[in-house]
């Protein structure tokens, strides 16, 4: 695992060490271990590589980056790893081609220059990198199929520069910084920068599945090489128990594949089923204990799901390591963590991802996470709400409208009960009485409320993000509208929030998280199967509790998700209150120019006093001022 940068300079103008010394600089918690930088200058370009590494496998110097092929006419920085990569080693030697390390990254480089781009598609396993051909003044950038790993792009005046954060990507800069204002509306809509953009304007986000080429003169288009396949109309019935038995082998052997290192590995277990169904089929292949790290409240007994993670433990006899927080932790991490963002993002859940990592990285340095179950097999709330806005809609008008929306109306809205936080679902249920599920997704999706609109000075429906995101999956399933948002959020949502908050929390620790859940197999067997059989009527999850049942506690199976949710709202009626205030103010709003100050003000209003509950909003507002305040 590591952090890469580098630039391609297509007038041959001189690349400065210290340029691509300082990108390593701000990415030394990705790669602690090692770091190495590579120039070469030839008339007409120039190109410059830098890396830092988290030894993981072949732990040596071997593995230093950036590496090159033993006659110096290729060279690649890679950042993650290849599961398969004594497949692709034989493959090779059959080839004629004879490794001289146990590293992956070897192979890596090996294979773009046997195969060229077409290389990725062979590839199982998370990964960004660049690769470069000095002789023919050719290469490519490229990013893992489900965007595990990130990479962040920019060109500008006759210069690529490339990087795995924003931070280094600043660093070397060359680019200007002017805001997007279709992304920072995105992210005030839905709480995160969406891919291909970023929160500049000249800055771009290389999207999941896609390698970018260069050749001697110019940067081309990006290529998408992979897109999961999708259910077919009229599919033949699929057996539930041959289901189940494949989605199993299919998991099993991801775990088995994620299992290599040279260095010590164990797992993340929150107690929920897509966990504890990774540490199930660890400790089936282990031949010792293995370690699992789980991170609890002690002072929020209904937010605290550590006595799941603790019966999972018991079950297959973990080396089992418990945290349990305060509020304090969490606010005195806050600061911190949102110094390292390189950009604004709402899911404050990134605080105990943040504190489970850093927990796990005093006895692990790889740690396999549940990542990704819940969007490929329908875990959250919005899925279930489907069903449950369809039986809502057959009840009679008068009892609707004149009766359950009068009384919801009225109702205070938080997280912190269980009756506030049900009123506060089902208005969000009544945001769009849409006959299109897709479209109804997308409402529920939103971190905006419908009366907080005002806040957007400009048209928030103006989206082309999400416009050319919807036409990417306007031919998935048609007969199938929940697979259809299924396959949205795996390809959307969940790179552009959930494998970003996991690579920025884990690798600020210096620590390896691997996904068993985007094997490509699995996801294969997955999107092959019918809605049904993932969202029954009001259980989530169906098919992974059919296959598991035998295996698992049936606390873990029949139990609600929750998640480690942090309390924001809470905080920023209490603990957090100062710190909103100092931070979104009128004169940093103004300079970034789409929101309303006054809105603002009303909406925190109504927040503090339960009128409505803003958290996610507020949050992502404080995450965008904290986050100017640093820039500026």
């Amino acid at each position: 695992m590591c952090g890469i940068a580098g630039i391609v300079d297509f007038n041959g103008r001189s690349i400065e060490r210290d340029t691509l010394v300082g990108a390593n600089a701000t990415m030394r918690h990705r790669g602690p271990d090692d770091k190495g930088v590579w120039i070469h200058h030839a008339e007409g370009q120039s190109v410059g590589l830098a890396a830092t590494r988290l030894a993981i496998l072949d732990t040596g110097p071997a593995g230093h980056q950036p590496m090159l092929a033993e006659d110096g006419r290729y060279a690649i920085v890679f950042n993650g790893l290849i599961y398969n990569y004594r497949d692709l080693r034989d493959q090779l030697a059959a080839e004629g081609v004879a490794s001289v390390t146990r590293c992956d990254t070897e192979i890596a480089l090996w294979s773009c220059i046997r195969w060229g781009p077409a290389a990725l598609d062979r590839f199982n396993g998370m990964w960004a990198m660049a690769f470069y051909d000095r002789k023919r003044r050719t290469g490519f950038l490229a990013r893992d199929r489900f965007g595990i790993k990130p990479l962040l792009w920019a060109e500008h005046d006759g210069r690529l520069t490339f990087a795995s954060e924003m931070r280094a990507i600043r660093r070397i800069g060359g680019w200007p910084d002017d805001l997007n204002t279709s992304a920072l509306t995105h992210y005030l809509r839905f709480g995160y920068v969406a891919h291909p953009d970023t929160i500049y304007a000249s800055a771009r986000r290389l999207p999941p599945a896609t390698y970018m080429p260069f050749s001697p003169s110019s940067v081309g288009d990006p290529v998408r090489y992979y897109t999961p396949p999708a259910r077919a109309a009229g599919s033949a019935p699929v057996d539930p128990a041959e289901a189940a038995f494949r989605m199993r082998r299919a998991l099993f052997e991801s775990v088995a594949r994620r299992r290599a290192a040279d260095v010590p590995i164990g797992a993340f277990l929150s107690g929920g089923l897509d966990s504890s169904i990774i540490v199930a089929h660890l400790a089936q292949l282990s031949g010792e204990r293995i370690k699992t790290f789980s991170v609890g409240w002690a002072e929020r007994d209904a937010y605290d799901e550590t006595k799941y993670a603790r019966s999972v433990a018991r079950r297959f006899d973990t080396e089992h390591y418990e945290l349990k927080c305060r509020s304090a932790d969490i606010v005195d991490l806050l600061p911190s963590m949102l110094d390292h963002l390189g950009e604004p993002f709402f899911d404050s859940s990134i605080l105990p991802t943040a504190i489970v990592s850093h927990f796990a990285r005093q006895h692990v340095t790889v740690a396999l996470s549940g990542d990704g179950g819940d969007e490929l097999f329908g875990g959250y709330w919005r899925y279930l709400a489907h069903g449950v806005f369809d039986r809502y809609r057959r009840l009679p008008r008068w009892l609707r409208t004149g009766v359950i929306e009068r009384t919801i109306s009225r109702c205070g809205v938080s997280k912190s009960s269980a009756v506030a936080n049900r009123a506060r679902q089902f208005r969000k249920l009544l945001r769009n009485a849409s006959d299109d599920p897709f479209r109804r997704h997308i409402a529920w999706s939103e971190i905006i409320a419908p009366e907080a609109r005002d806040l957007l000075r400009c048209d928030e429906h103006n989206d082309p993000v999400l416009d050319r995101l919807l036409q990417v999956t306007d031919g998935m399933d048609p007969a199938d509208p929940m697979n259809r948002i299924l396959a949205f959020d795996t390809q959307y949502s969940l790179p552009c929030d959930i494998l970003h908050k996991v690579d920025l929390a884990s690798m600020y620790h210096s620590i390896e998280v691997r996904i068993p859940f985007l094997d490509p197999e699995v996801v294969e067997a997955a999107t092959a199967l019918p809605s049904a059989m993932k969202v029954n009527g009001g259980d989530g999850k169906a098919i992974l509790k059919d296959a598991y049942r035998t295996l698992l506690p049936e606390e873990v199976l029949s139990r609600t998700k929750k998640g480690f949710e942090v309390p924001i709202g809470e905080f920023l009626r209490n603990e957090l209150r100062e710190m909103f205030m100092d931070t979104v103010t009128k004169p940093r709003l103004d300079s970034i120019g789409i929101v309303e100050y006054s809105a603002v003000q009303r909406i925190y209003n109504e927040h503090l006093d339960r009128r409505g509950e803003h958290a996610d909003l507020l949050y992502a507002l404080l995450s965008l001022c904290w986050w100017r305040r640093n820039q500026r």
